[in-house]
């Protein structure tokens, strides 16, 4: 480790917003409160949100993480994901007389209101998104079976043959890459001008407020490290929007020890942002760990501040 008088001097510039959301924060307090109140053992379908350190906590208290309904034992509660879940989901727990929490982010909720006024109103629907997400596969699973269809990239677009041009809607993701997204809506609005979008653009406060923060400190890094997980679509698309603002030198690491210092190179500023899905405390960590090899100065760039607090189930709060 290099003493105090080698270390190359280095600025860190945190991107802010970053890191949990309102939606994140709620889940995680979902399972905690519900451990408090059931004590332990409470089951989880999939994980929570994700990230491994936030789930190995959760492990630590008492939460179980399983795939599946039938890992669940018969008298305790089972917690649903913030990604959201089909209604077959539910319906089999309530087939089972199983006490359920939905954790699902109110915003993934509202995406899934709005599939289902567009089939009741005898649309065909498109959604934008990427295939096997647990998102996806939750709000595909809203409606039957065949009545929704993913688009995942303009090209998609091209391919797509609507029963009825004039009778079509679309939905998105809520973590996507808001230029992405832009680009497959104009193309769908060229190809279909009677496409109905949602009243307010499907994409979450939070992915919209993460992205603006990478663009507005990304070109002037050597680096950008966006901590989160690789099965984290809000994480990934900060990555991507990093190396378009020109910091071809952006990655992912889930935590200080992925961090692969001989590819930083000598930087002279490096960026750092989290994930909506990655606690401040991974953040510190990351911020402990460059300052044990660099003579850091730490500097925060922000573009607003987030206010959004969601309401807990009431079968917690009662």
């Amino acid at each position: 480790m290099a003493t105090a008088a080698e270390k190359a001097p280095l600025t860190l510039v945190l991107a802010s917003p970053r890191g949990f959301c309102a939606g994140v924060d709620r889940a995680i307090q979902i399972v905690e409160q519900a451990l408090a109140k059931f004590g332990a053992p409470v089951y989880v379908r999939h994980e929570i949100v994700h990230n491994r350190y936030v789930v190995e906590r959760l492990e630590g208290m008492g939460a179980i993480f399983v795939d599946e309904l039938d890992a669940v034992a018969e008298d305790r509660p089972v917690i649903f994901s913030a990604h959201g879940v089909a209604k077959s989901v539910p319906a089999e727990a309530e087939r089972r007389a199983l006490f359920y929490l939905d954790a699902t982010c109110p915003l993934v909720s509202k995406v899934h209101v709005e599939a289902e006024r567009h089939y009741a109103k005898g649309l065909e629907i498109i959604l934008i998104g990427h295939a096997g997400h647990p998102e996806v596969i939750g709000t595909m699973g809203q409606l039957p079976e065949g009545t929704v269809s993913l688009i995942e990239t303009e090209a998609d677009v091209a391919d797509f043959m609507p029963k009825d041009p004039a009778r079509l809607a679309y939905i998105t993701q809520t973590t996507l890459s808001l230029d992405d997204t832009a680009a497959i809506v104009a193309r769908l609005k060229d190809r279909f001008p009677d496409i109905q979008g949602p009243h307010k653009e499907d994409i979450c406060y939070a992915t919209t407020n993460r992205q603006e923060a990478v663009k507005e400190i990304a070109d002037t890094c050597d680096t950008v490290i966006v901590i989160g997980a690789p099965n984290s679509s809000n994480s990934m698309r900060l990555v991507e929007v990093a190396r378009r603002m020109g910091c071809d030198n952006s990655f992912l690491v889930q935590r200080a020890s992925d961090i692969d210092w001989s590819a930083l190179g000598s930087p002279k500023t490096v960026g750092i942002t989290a994930g909506a899905s990655a606690p401040e405390v991974l953040v510190e960590e990351v911020i402990v760990a460059f300052k044990e090899r660099f003579d850091v100065t730490v500097r925060e760039t922000s573009i607003g501040q987030e206010n959004v607090q969601f309401k807990m189930p009431r079968a917690l709060v009662e």
